[in-house]
């Protein structure tokens, strides 16, 4: 690696042209700070994962994703009263759910539906095989973006609790509220757009096209590491 830079954000701002110009640009600022000789880099699905592909390529890291499912209050989904992680691992904020009224039959309900899609996401992107080992390894978070910060915060705090050595948030753009959030939770953020009037995510794109299953599966298989089999080959 090589010797810590001053600043992790850019002097000229640039539009990016897709997910994919923002993991080389991204990866280049990260390559600057102290992330470790061995690092793994975690992608969050989906977006994140064309991200992740080209920070891994460039930093010569193995990819894998990570899973983030929001347990929505029963009454006001969009609020989340905790999350269930890659791993199985429970989250939840006991302040809120006390605060909500929220009964253990409620908790149970929500939580079964979102294991649900969190093995048939498993399942489809990984086909059966176990997550890269965490515990002890230093960390490279991505996603596309930084906006509400739900997942990239919960993913922080799971990855704590399976012991991970080391945490560094990567971004290609986020707001600079969320973006003050996460630097006091990860160990390190690299944020090179923080936008003083950031709205949301696609504003700092060409191409913002969703990226689909198909893509992650594909994404991942074409990176080469050996928890992967053979699927869609991508351009």
């Amino acid at each position: 690696m090589r010797s810590l830079m001053k600043t992790t954000t850019m002097s000229t701002p640039i539009r990016y042209l897709d997910r994919r110009h923002a993991g080389r640009v991204l990866a280049s600022y990260l390559m600057d700070q102290p992330v470790g000789d061995d690092p793994l880099v975690l992608a969050l699905p989906c977006g994140g994962v064309p991200v992740g592909f080209e920070v891994a390529n460039e930093v010569a890291a193995p990819l894998d994703v990570f899973l983030v499912c929001k347990l929505g209050l029963p009454i006001q989904p969009e609020f989340a009263m905790g999350s269930l992680v890659t791993g199985g691992l429970l989250l939840l904020d006991h302040s809120l759910i006390q605060e909500a009224g929220v009964s253990a039959l409620e908790i149970d309900r929500v939580t079964r539906r979102e294991e649900r899609e969190l093995e048939r996401r498993e399942e489809l992107y990984r086909g059966g095989r176990a997550p890269l080992e965490v515990g002890g390894r230093e960390v490279i978070l991505v996603d596309d973006g930084l906006a509400g910060g739900f997942a990239a915060r919960a993913a922080v705090a799971a990855l704590r609790q399976l012991g991970c050595a080391r945490i560094t948030v990567g971004m290609p753009v986020g707001s600079p509220e969320m973006c003050a959030v996460l630097a006091r939770e990860a160990d390190l953020l690299v944020c090179p757009w923080r936008p003083a009037s950031f709205h949301s995510i696609g504003q700092y794109y060409e191409d913002y096209a969703p990226t689909d299953d198909v893509e992650v599966r594909a994404w991942l298989c074409r990176s080469g590491q050996p928890n992967y089999s053979t699927g869609t080959s991508m351009p």
